[in-house]
């Protein structure tokens, strides 16, 4: 489960808010690291000061006893408790003292330049030191400073960056809400206008928000998928329109001849006729019913083909040899110009073929050729079914491969598919990723079928 909330505006004012909070944050951390680098530098460059400024004391005094008499020569120098002084000779010897806040003397090393280190006791403390040669001996100054204070400061402003950052943050959240309402209002008025559209309102389109680049893409989109939704309902009103068309007349034929039969006593060869009469009824039916349950099946989104290599000359001359007897009856002549090989389902593949086939031969002229070759198209392979014959006009051609389609519904044969033979090949090639499309002229009918590269292997 996300731990982002449902609504987008929510979660745009929240990335705003993490947004503020990682830049304030960063802006904030810079801020305070300098700060607390300056005053650092600031108070070692005092710390150093203070010890010059006793080297320059005692340079000018007769000796450090004397400075000793007149202590406001660098007791004023140090401002305030925090700070101390100490002055000590080479045997150890503490000759000035100046520490209100009772700080044990240091134990530091011997340096002949100044050096800075924090005490190893207490890390409040910082201290400078550098040993001197006087007139009289060794003397070694060290000056000291609390920093306390200094942390008191830096903590007061890490509050202060702290609360800046919160402040930002539910600011930005808020002006972030507020500008994702105001901006997301297009998006809502989409989604409304989209709420409206139902199967009877396909036809209504969402606006186009040329405005917004966004949206425009969005709003085009959802357009397109509601024409093929309107599309695709009135492909499936058609088809139940169709269907229930193509399955009256046979039923109607059916029930006609039976109801008038059964008028009178008829003899045993009237009765005869009509169980053969009926007999071709049944089977238009089976035909029908089984062309509707193929396509059903291969037009599902998850069926699955069985690809094999196949001979395309002998899978053309194995349906060349079972279509020669109808060929014959009408002096047609079926060539196999077919060669190369396939990497498809065989089963559908001779399908496809068979149904263009038997209507080439169904609706090609007396004594000509029918005639199956092959070419490479591209990077794939097209497959030709050829026969001569009367062309097929224009207006019919893009609506051949539509179920239950005909360009003369009168011409209905005893051994049609229904109009659903071209459907089939549709449905097959889409199974293959292919595609088929037919030519019509004076010099005949060529209906093609092309296979991608994926499948052939020439």
């Amino acid at each position: 489960m996300s731990l982002w909330p449902r609504k987008l505006s929510l979660r745009l004012a929240l990335m705003f808010a993490l947004i503020s909070v990682v830049l304030l944050g960063a802006v904030g951390f810079y801020l305070y690291h300098s700060l607390q680098r300056e005053i650092a530098w600031r108070d070692d460059q005092a710390l150093l000061g203070r010890l010059q400024h006793m080297q320059a004391l005692i340079g000018d005094s007769k000796s450090v006893d004397s400075l000793r008499t007149r202590p406001q020569l660098y007791e004023n120098m140090l401002g305030n408790r925090d700070n101390m002084l100490w002055i000590v000779d080479s045997n150890g010897q503490l000759l000035i003292e100046i520490n209100p806040l009772a700080v044990p003397l240091p134990s530091l090393p011997k340096s002949s330049a100044p050096r800075l280190a924090d005490s190893p006791d207490d890390p409040a403390l910082r201290f400078a030191w550098v040993d001197i040669s006087s007139p009289e001996r060794r003397l070694t100054l060290i000056a000291g400073k609390y920093l306390g204070e200094r942390e008191q400061m830096l903590s007061a402003y890490r509050w202060e960056v702290l609360t800046a950052v919160t402040v930002g943050a539910l600011l930005a959240f808020l002006l972030g809400w507020l500008v994702s309402q105001r901006g997301l209002k297009p998006v809502r008025q989409l989604a409304t206008r989209a709420a409206t559209i139902d199967v009877q309102h396909l036809h209504v389109r969402l606006d186009a928000f040329n405005d917004l680049s966004e949206l425009s893409a969005l709003s085009h989109a959802l357009n397109q998928m509601l024409s093929r939704l309107e599309q695709g309902f009135a492909q499936l009103s058609r088809f139940s329109e169709d269907l229930a068309h193509e399955m009256r007349t046979p039923l109607s034929n059916l029930m006609g001849q039976t109801q008038q039969t059964l008028g009178r006593t008829r003899s045993i060869e009237e009765y005869q006729n009509l169980l053969v009469s009926n007999q071709e009824e049944y089977e238009r039916l089976a035909r029908m019913i089984d062309s509707m349950l193929f396509l059903a099946r291969t037009e599902q989104p998850k069926s699955s083909i069985s690809r094999e290599r196949i001979d395309l000359q002998e899978l053309a001359g194995q349906l060349c040899e079972y279509f020669e007897g109808m060929g014959e009856e009408r002096g047609i002549e079926l060539i196999n110009q077919a060669s190369g090989t396939l990497y498809a389902d065989a089963q559908l593949l001779r399908r496809a073929l068979a149904n263009l086939i038997a209507n080439a031969l169904r609706y090609a002229a007396p004594d000509t050729p029918v005639t199956i070759s092959t070419m490479s198209a591209g990077n794939g392979l097209e497959i030709s079914v050829h026969n001569q014959g009367d062309a097929i006009a224009g207006e019919h051609l893009p609506h051949l491969f539509e179920r239950f389609y005909r360009c003369d519904p009168s011409r209905n044969q005893p051994d049609d598919s229904g109009g659903l033979g071209l459907a089939i090949v549709r449905s097959i090639m889409q199974a293959h990723s292919g595609k088929v499309g037919v030519t019509s002229s004076n010099l005949g009918t060529a209906f093609l079928l092309t296979f991608p590269n994926e499948t052939s292997l020439l």
